[in-house]
């Protein structure tokens, strides 16, 4: 008999742990969006204080985990990250995630603080809040390869290089249509869309998948601190705008945050 049980990843493989220098005060959680990978952040290291420690999920279906099963919901990308936080991973943890990755970062924070190890911060970035349908929606099983390539490129953040290659293409192709369907369906229920830690959202004025108009309701997700910040650009605004991005970061994963109106 054949067994085709999925490979049971390891949690450095789930995990990318990339710590600067001396002893390591914080740790960033960083989770990538539809699409994305953890190599696509890993250069946010060079411009992190040394003694942040930066974490960075990595989805099935891509890099080490390739050979697992694509993911089918927000749960199959949540819990494997927050299961596999390295050892000494405390409370002392800001947790981000950019576009979808923002909805994974939430549900991470969500799975921790049930276990009771609220993270100190959560960080969405060019993201809905998650108890509001994604205006937005792609409909990946309605896209041929080419149409689905062409939505991508529209948002940015990947490179077109690999778009572009056939071979290339063929590999990413899977696990960016099951992203993009589970970010189309994403709703948390309202009662259940709280989070016990301060939230700081931050956008692109020009960004059509995530208006900046829109970002202060993710202040409904909390009861504690709530800022919002709006830089100029689009959907992946901070590949412009990297000074002024780990600025505002910087005050967060330091503790200097003061709450703002929505």
């Amino acid at each position: 008999m054949t067994d085709h049980t999925a490979p049971t990843p390891a949690p450095d493989d789930v995990v990318w742990d990339l710590p600067g220098e001396g002893p390591q005060r914080t740790a960033l959680l960083v989770l990538p969006h539809a699409g994305g990978n953890a190599h696509a952040y890993a250069d946010w290291r060079e411009h992190l204080p040394a003694d942040v420690r930066l974490l960075i999920g990595q989805y099935p279906g891509r890099g080490a985990r390739f050979a697992e099963d694509l993911p089918r919901d927000i749960a199959d990308l949540a819990g494997p990250v927050a299961a596999c936080l390295p050892p000494g991973v405390g409370d002392d943890l800001v947790v981000l995630g950019h576009s979808m990755g923002s909805l994974v970062a939430f549900e991470v924070v969500r799975l921790l603080q049930a276990a009771g190890r609220t993270p100190r911060a959560l960080v969405a970035s060019a993201c809905r809040a998650p108890f509001l349908d994604n205006p937005a929606v792609v409909h990946p099983e309605r896209l041929d390869d080419d149409q689905l390539v062409a939505a991508i490129k529209e948002r940015g953040g990947t490179d077109d290089a690999i778009l572009d290659d056939p071979e290339l293409r063929e590999i990413v192709i899977p696990s960016i249509r099951a992203d993009f369907a589970i970010d189309d369906v994403y709703r948390c229920p309202v009662a259940e869309a709280r989070v016990e830690c301060p939230v700081t959202v931050i956008g692109g004025d020009a960004d059509p998948v995530a208006p900046a108009a829109s970002l202060g309701r993710w202040a409904e997700v909390t009861g504690q601190a709530f800022t919002r910040h709006v830089l100029p650009g689009g959907h992946f605004y901070f590949q412009d705008q990297l000074p002024r991005f780990f600025s505002v970061l910087s005050s967060v994963v330091g503790g200097r945050v003061t709450a703002s109106a929505p």
